[in-house]
């Protein structure tokens, strides 16, 4: 019976801890001012933005929290490390972004039934900045690994979110500066407050899949299998399991049926090889049951 583990996992952590950092510290210093703005000029959509801005400001403190404590080495308890901490801070921003969004939807409904004056020009000034702001954010936050880091997606999409609620709050303030429709600040909230809660959807699913185990989206099993059975030696592919530890770590283990007297270490290279090249699985744990054992339901055979 032959056993093999690789563990060859490469780490983008740097440059993605850089960019959250700077975007963190320009999204934090903005916050306040737009708070500051948001209670001088009487804005709803300039204050359901700095709340956005603050979830943004958490989720991306929580995020290099999250990235600072990954790093930290495995130990006896802990044999992953805690690679798992970027997934929980991404659940809590999540969780995060749908509170701030219903609370948001509450609050523009009383607005829209009682409508209270509003400073235009401080609304439309601050609204201008918060676009620059939030666009030098999202430029900050793309040049990490945000398609592969799911912190950095997440930070990503509550910039995004914030860009477009600043173009709301822009165009509420217009048309209350020049037709007078003060219900257009409450209106613009609305559409922060569905956007905030689209990607703290987003985010919250992704991130609970991931806790519970699931199949990375991007690895059908099938096609893993089917992979695995192009190799002449094997005969079976049972047992087979792929999750994620975090978002850019990948894990996969099985049990390989073959004939007896084959070159086992031969076979464990093949299949880690193709596993690499074909679905960039780097973590693997492979058993080979040489001489053919039948697959048995007990032993959770797939």
């Amino acid at each position: 019976m032959g056993h093999s583990h690789d563990h060859s996992h490469h780490h983008h952590g740097s440059g993605n801890k850089k960019a959250l950092k700077r975007a963190f510290l320009i999204i934090t210093i903005f916050m306040v001012v737009e708070v500051i703005g948001g209670f001088m000029t009487n804005s709803l959509a300039l204050l359901s933005d700095a709340g956005h801005m603050l979830s943004d400001s958490a989720a991306l403190g929580l995020s290099l929290l999250a990235m600072t404590y990954g790093q930290k080495a495995s130990s006896h308890s802990k044999t992953f490390g805690y690679k798992r901490f970027e997934i929980l801070a991404a659940f809590i921003n999540g969780i995060a972004l749908i509170a701030i969004a219903v609370y948001i939807f509450w609050e523009a409904y009383h607005r829209i039934l009682k409508p209270v004056s509003i400073v235009s020009s401080g609304m439309l000034a601050v609204s201008v900045i918060g676009l620059v702001v939030n666009i030098i954010a999202a430029f900050i936050l793309m040049s990490g690994d945000k398609d592969e880091n799911i912190n950095v997606r997440s930070a990503f999409l509550h910039v995004l979110g914030d860009l477009l609620g600043s173009v709301g709050a822009i165009i509420a303030a217009l048309l209350i500066m020049f037709f007078g429709w003060g219900w257009a600040d409450p209106a613009a909230s609305v559409i922060v407050a569905l956007l905030v809660l689209i990607s703290g959807w987003r985010v919250t699913k992704e991130s609970i899949h991931i806790l519970m185990e699931g199949t990375p989206a991007n690895i059908s099993i099938d096609k893993v299998k089917q992979t695995l059975l192009t190799i002449q030696e094997v005969k079976e592919v049972n047992d087979l399991h792929v999750w994620s530890i975090t978002s850019d770590f990948p894990a996969f283990s099985c049990h390989l049926v073959t004939d007896a007297g084959i070159d086992q270490q031969a076979l464990l290279v093949k299949a880690n090889s193709l596993l690499h090249d074909e679905y960039h699985i780097e973590h693997t744990t492979i058993q080979i049951d040489a001489g053919g054992h039948p697959c048995k339901k007990e032993n959770h055979c797939n």
